[in-house]
Parts: C-alpha cells; structure tokens; sequence
C-alpha cells in the first residue's frame, strides 16, 4: 500500500536480457571519478528528480520543496513523476542518463549499489541524526548508500467498534502473543475474525523479529532464515491460521488488511500509517486504534518500510544533488511532508516531533527505534517471491521445511549462484 511507482520518458537499454540483467550487468560502469568525491558541472545545476508518489499531495509537496531550495541555491531542479520508478530507474542506469536524484526503495539498494549505479555519500549527510534502524537499512557493503527519505513501520490497527462490541476496554490491548492470541480468540465470532493479515514476509516477517531471528544477520553477510526462532514464528503464525483466530486477507474476500478491517471482516489487522488515509478514503465511517505490535518471545520488533535519497553515479551534479538532499531532509521539511501526505520523518528529532503533532500515529513513530528493514541483498527479490508464496500455505506446510527453502535459495544468492 506505499507509493513507489512513477514517468519519465523511456530510455535505451543498451544491453540485452531481462531488467534484472541490466541493473547488474550494465549499469555505473564507465566514469572515472572515485567515489566520495562528488562531481558538479560548471555553472547552475539543473537537477532531474525521479519520484514515485501516492498522489497529487505528494507530488506537489515534493515540487514545492524542490522550488524552494532551487530559489535559494540558484539551481533547477525538476521533479519527474514516474509510471513505474524500479523500471525506469533501470532504463536510465542502463541507458546512461540516470535522473540525478530519485526514490531509492530500501530492497533496491542491494540491486543498485552492486551494479555502481549509486552514489554513495552517506558521509556528507551523517551528522543528520537519522535513526539508527535507517542507517542500518541503507547500509551496503559497508557504506551510508543515501539519506533515508521517510519510513513507515508496522502497527496493530484495531477496529475500535467491533473491539467495544466484544467488550473490551484500552486496558485488553495485547503486549504479548499469548494475550494477542486470546484477545483474537475473543473477537472471532460470525463472519468476524479477530486478525487478519496479508500472507507474506511483509508482514509475518514481524513474528520473526519479535522471537529474535531475522532472515539475514546485522550486517546482512549470512542468512540466518532457518534458525530456531523463525521456526518458533511461523509455528506461531501457523497455530492461529488453524485455529481460524487468525486469517490472510484473501481468505476473507479482501485484497488486504485494511480492507477487511473497513469492511467489517477483521477485528484487527497488522498494517502500517498509510492506513490511515485509505481507510479515510474508502470507509470514511470506521474509527481505527493504533497499538504497536504485541511483544513476542524476545521483545518488541516490526518492520520498517522506506525509501531513500538515491544520487545517481553519473550524475554531472552530484554536489548539488548533495546540498539538495540535506534541505530535504531537514527536521522542518520533513514534518512538511508529513503535514501532506503522511510519511513519518527519518530523523529522531522529526520522529519526536511527529509522535507530538500526531499523537493517534506515535505507536507507528515508537517502531523507528526498533525496526527491521527489508534485506537489501543483491538479488534476492526472486527468493523473496518464493517465500511469499511459501507463506501463502503456510497452514499447510511446515514453518521447518520452508525456512529451509529460504535458507538454501538466500544461500545461492550470497553466493553469487
């Protein structure tokens, strides 16, 4: 449900073979310039920025903060919207004539930084207070790969009518899987269940935090899919999928969470903020709460959802792309685009002042702190995709055997196989 998809006009793929082929294989190489020293063209800059957007809010945020910082600086800058970013992201890379900035999504910088497509200047922004979960994020290879844009986290969305009809107060929120899977036991009833979620690591993937695994270790070297605590996950999962106090979206005629908690079938959902708007939109009259996640075996965790400032490698302007970026992504024109369209800001002081300006959504900014990523391993979308459709039938698989598969095909990955 975040907006990643945008247009620009169709450039050359000058090499052969699937999109895949030509963010690896063609893109970054050819310029001479070392990394960390950044390139600018003699006079004005004039700055292509390639967005993905959820709507006419964000795009116009986005001009408007380009208009603003192009007028002080002296520079132009253009924000492009695209029809489809990855796409055509990847036709720039290949083509050689990349957009100087754009949209980075955090499972793309694997793909984009192996292939020398970025520009990696994490070390001009550092000193900008982003959140450590962030910077982990858009951590490749050792190195800030570029300035967390926004994030999004995981929370527990409570149809607060349903939730007053089985009589339970603020007080039975669950803080735990034991008392998640009691209080969804309580609001299963008719065509009713207590939670419902999308069948897939986006969302599952929270489980696996909160009993202490994770699909790849800190720094993202090894896999670590089919260790102890996945397994204790997904057999979690798996035990309330069979008991029916827990059901995937599709089962209960919804494309997603946020759709079955509107329409009624859901009693509670795992979704992110941008449900908010979506649920504004299309069921203006349901009144949704927002708790973070319960804990599990090992505390709290969710996951992160972000994009990031991305500067192309062969940018001419690469300085200016730089200075622009740190005007975007200052505490004040953060809490601007939130004020828009709803993103929360990637700094701890422009999550502090968004938990204060937007007191229902602060258990969405608490998970900042303690958020997970997605794996940002180059190549692993297509392993990715396995395991969601694994996920999909997980009421009838064994959590052992599928995080085996994950292990083995992340494996070949790493491996370069």
């Amino acid at each position: 449900m975040k907006s990643t998809t945008p247009r620009r006009s169709r450039a050359a793929i000058v090499c052969t073979g699937t999109l895949a082929l030509a963010l690896t294989a063609c893109g970054g190489g050819g310029f001479e310039e070392e990394a960390g020293s950044p390139q600018q063209s003699s006079g004005p800059a004039k700055l292509t920025i390639l967005i993905g957007t959820s709507g006419d809010a964000e795009t116009n945020a986005v001009k408007a903060a380009a208009d603003a910082w192009a007028k002080k600086s002296g520079n132009t800058a253009e924000v492009v919207v695209a029809s489809d970013l990855n796409q055509q992201l990847g036709q720039g890379f290949a083509g050689g004539n990349p957009p100087d900035v754009f949209y980075t999504d955090a499972s793309r910088v694997g793909d984009f930084a192996k292939a020398g497509n970025l520009y990696a200047y994490g070390d001009e922004v550092k000193d900008a207070g982003f959140l450590d979960s962030l910077v982990q994020t858009y951590t490749y290879d050792g190195k800030l790969q570029c300035a967390p844009k926004d994030f999004s986290t995981l929370g527990l969305v409570i149809n607060s009518d349903l939730w007053a009809k089985a009589g339970l107060t603020e007080a039975d929120i669950p803080k735990d899987w034991p008392s998640l899977e009691a209080t969804a036991k309580k609001l299963t009833s008719g065509n009713v269940t207590g939670l419902v979620i999308s069948g897939e690591a986006a969302r599952v993937g929270a489980f696996m935090k909160q009993a202490g695994g994770w699909i790849v270790n800190e720094d993202g070297t090894e896999m670590t899919a089919n260790s102890p605590e996945n397994v204790e996950a997904l057999t979690f999962v798996k035990k309330m999928l069979t008991d029916g106090t827990m059901k995937y979206a599709k089962e209960v005629d919804a494309g997603w969470g946020g759709e079955a908690l509107g329409k009624g079938t859901a009693a509670m959902t795992i979704e992110g903020n941008w449900i908010r708007g979506a649920l504004q939109k299309d069921f203006p009259n349901v009144k949704a709460t927002v708790a973070e996640l319960p804990a599990g075996p090992k505390g709290k965790g969710t996951l992160l959802f972000s994009n990031c400032w991305g500067i192309a490698a062969k940018s001419k302007n690469q300085a200016a792309a730089v200075d622009l970026v740190k005007s975007l992504t200052s505490t004040e024109q953060q809490m601007e685009f939130a004020k828009a369209f709803g993103v929360m800001p990637s700094t701890t002081a422009g999550v502090e002042q968004y938990a204060k300006d937007f007191p229902q959504d602060a258990a969405f900014a608490a998970g900042g702190e303690y958020g997970q990523g997605p794996v940002n391993l180059a190549g692993y979308e297509p392993v990715n995709a396995a395991f969601n459709t694994d996920l999909e039938q997980l009421k009838s698989k064994d959590p052992k055997a599928i995080l085996d598969t994950l292990q083995k095909n992340g494996e070949a990955v790493i491996q370069g196989k």
